[in-house]
C-alpha cells in the first residue's frame, strides 16, 4: 500500500538519494547535505506550528511503501513565495511597433523580469522514482496537496502557482541559460541552479537584466524552449491542466519552463471532494478513490479502491483505516480519481 505522509527526521537518507536521482534543473533538492536536513527540520516545524495566515512555513510530504518501508517520492508546498527573498519570473507579452508613415505594425514578444507572484502558496519539490512511475502514484503525490490546502484553508493563499522544470540535456545544459550566460553571467546553468537551491539568490538582482529583453534577439535555441517543459516534467503539468490550472505567461528566469496557477476554489479535487463519517469494516472493493483524513502533523492520504455509496459514509477496511490513522467516526476527505 502506498502512503503519502509528512517528511520525518529519518527520511534523511531517502530524500538524499531523491535530490541524487532528480538530476540537474530540479531547483528544489539540491544535492546539498545541510540543506536538505534543513528542509527537513523547516518543514517538521511548519507541521507542528500554530498558523492562520500563510507565511514561511514549507511542507515537505513523502510516499512510502508500507509493504517495504521504502520512500519512493516527495512533494511539497510552500505556503506563501517571496516574503522572504525575492521571488522573480519572466512574463512574457507583446508590445506593438507601428508607423502610420511608414505603414508598418509589428507586434514584438518581450520577456520583463518581475515579482508577480509575491505571497502565492507554491507547489514543489514533485519528484517520484523511476520504478514507481505507475498506477496512482504520481496522481496521489500531486494531488493529496490539493486536498491538504482545502483542509487546512488558512494557512495557504488563495492563488496556488507550480514552476514547471524546463528544457535542459543531460548534461545539465539549458538553451535559455546558454543564452543569458553568454551575455550577463559568467557561470553554467548547474551552477546558478544549485545556487538558488541553497538560497544564495543575490546574483540574481545583481546581474540579470533589468530592462525588457526581446524575444526575437535571443538565439533560436533559446527562443524554442520559452513556456517548455523538461520531458519528465510532461506528465506533471498534464495532471495540473487537468486540475484547472493555466499557464498565463510565466517563465522562470533559468531555463525559461513555464509556471501554471490556478485559484482554490478552482481546482478540479477541491470542488470535487467530499467529506464522509469513517466506518470500520470489509470493503469489497469498487474503483480508485483518493482519501485523505484531516489531520496535520499526522496527515495520511492515500489511493484505494471503495465502493461508495450515497449515504455520509465510508466503508475502510481495518489495515487501511490504522495506515490512515483514523478511527471508526472519524472525519475524512475523499475524491474519485
Amino acid at each position: 500500500m502506498m502512503i503519502l505522509r509528512p517528511i520525518q527526521e529519518s527520511d534523511y537518507p531517502a530524500l538524499l538519494n531523491i535530490a541524487h536521482e532528480s538530476g540537474h534543473g530540479f531547483t528544489s533538492l539540491p544535492v546539498n547535505e545541510e540543506l536538505l536536513q534543513k528542509k527537513i527540520a523547516r518543514s517538521v516545524a511548519s507541521f507542528g506550528k500554530q498558523a492562520d495566515k500563510p507565511f514561511d512555513e514549507g511542507y515537505l510530504f513523502v510516499l512510502e511503501d508500507t509493504e517495504t518501508g521504502e520512500v519512493v517520492g516527495t512533494s511539497g508546498i510552500e505556503a506563501a513565495v517571496g516574503l522572504d527573498d525575492a521571488f522573480y519570473h519572466y512574463h512574457l507579452s507583446k508590445v506593438i511597433h507601428s508607423s502610420r508613415t511608414l505603414d508598418v505594425y509589428k507586434a514584438v514578444d518581450i520577456l520583463t523580469l518581475c515579482n508577480d507572484y509575491t505571497g502565492a502558496t507554491e507547489l514543489c519539490t514533485l519528484f517520484l522514482k523511476d520504478g514507481y512511475r505507475k498506477g496512482a502514484n504520481g496522481k496521489l503525490l500531486s494531488r493529496s496537496r490539493f486536498m491538504f490546502i482545502n483542509q487546512h484553508r488558512d494557512r495557504f493563499a488563495e492563488t496556488v502557482i507550480a514552476e514547471m522544470r524546463g528544457v535542459s540535456n543531460e548534461q545539465g545544459e539549458s538553451p535559455f541559460w546558454q543564452w543569458l550566460e553568454e551575455h550577463f553571467f559568467s557561470m553554467d546553468f548547474p551552477t546558478a541552479d544549485y545556487l538558488t537551491g541553497i538560497d544564495q539568490k543575490v546574483f540574481i538582482a545583481e546581474l540579470m537584466p533589468k530592462y525588457p529583453i526581446y524575444v526575437n534577439l535571443l538565439s533560436k535555441e533559446a527562443q524554442a524552449v520559452i513556456g517548455e517543459v523538461h520531458d519528465n516534467t510532461r506528465p506533471a503539468i498534464e495532471l495540473l491542466k487537468s486540475e484547472g490550472f493555466t499557464f498565463n505567461g510565466y517563465v522562470d528566469i533559468f531555463d525559461a519552463g513555464p509556471t501554471v496557477e490556478a485559484k482554490v476554489g478552482n481546482i478540479r479535487t477541491v470542488r470535487n471532494s467530499e467529506t464522509r463519517t469513517v466506518k470500520i469494516g470489509e470493503s469489497n472493493g469498487g474503483f480508485p478513490v483518493m482519501v485523505a483524513n484531516g489531520k496535520l502533523v499526522d496527515y495520511r492520504a492515500a489511493v484505494i479502491e471503495l465502493a461508495l455509496t450515497d449515504s455520509n459514509e465510508v466503508t475502510l477496511a481495518p489495515h487501511v483505516a490504522a495506515a490512515l490513522k483514523v478511527e471508526e467516526g472519524d472525519q475524512v476527505s475523499l475524491v474519485k480519481i
